[in-house]
């Protein structure tokens, strides 16, 4: 697979208008949400992804006692690189976020009950989004960055616990808050610290920064 082509037109969206990119730009990711993040801004990018049990890292890391931020820096590191050996001379991004709250790493819920007890753990206390993004180059790190941001949820009742999941259905089992801050989750929070990229798991503006210094897309 390796190549230095542009992206293909089965990897983008056709609605989409794209600014003109220089060199290859990959997202080693399956994230529907990373990926529209790219097409808002009028980059066009590869979607590769990486295929990493990310469970059972975590749940390895987290019996290692590996501290949130480099559990969300490694696995980020270990998507880009997997991904990057595949596209020669391509930049490939790879991105991972955890959610902590007193040191405790929190993955996605498995059902609508696990997301009940994901929002009664957070309710009316704050909890930590941190977002990795590692970008490789012909199978090495190149670059890196970390960004959190702190979210305070309100206290809710039960009654609205009950009310929010019935409204938002089960897209909240894609979220590991069991949340969209840009949705009917907005409701559940006094106060959010940080950007709204980070929140949704790729600090967008550095990796744009990034990939300007390097000359993949305009400056």
């Amino acid at each position: 697979m390796s190549t230095s082509a542009p992206p293909s037109a089965e990897n983008t969206v056709s609605e989409t208008r794209y600014l003109p990119v220089n060199r290859p730009i990959v997202l080693a990711s399956g994230s529907a949400t990373r990926r529209r993040m790219f097409d808002a801004a009028g980059v066009p990018v590869a979607i590769d992804p990486p295929n990493v049990d990310e469970d059972a890292l975590k749940e390895s890391m987290r019996a290692d006692r590996v501290p949130p931020r480099e559990v969300a820096d490694f696995l980020a590191e270990l998507k880009a690189t997997k991904v990057s050996h595949r596209w020669r001379d391509a930049l490939v991004i790879g991105a991972d976020q955890v959610l902590v709250q007193n040191d405790i790493i929190f993955d996605k819920p498995a059902d609508m009950a696990h997301a009940r007890a994901h929002l009664q753990a957070f309710r009316g206390r704050k909890h930590e989004l941190i977002s990795a993004v590692v970008i490789c180059e012909n199978g090495a790190p190149v670059w890196r960055h970390i960004a959190t941001a702190t979210l305070e949820m309100r206290p809710y009742t039960d009654e609205f616990i009950d009310a929010y999941l019935a409204a938002a259905g089960d897209v909240v089992l894609g979220s590991v808050g069991a949340y969209q801050v840009e949705g009917l989750g907005l409701q559940l929070f006094n106060r959010i610290a940080g950007d709204h990229f980070t929140i949704q798991g790729l600090p967008l503006l550095p990796v744009l920064d990034y990939l300007r210094i390097r000359g993949a897309i305009g400056s």
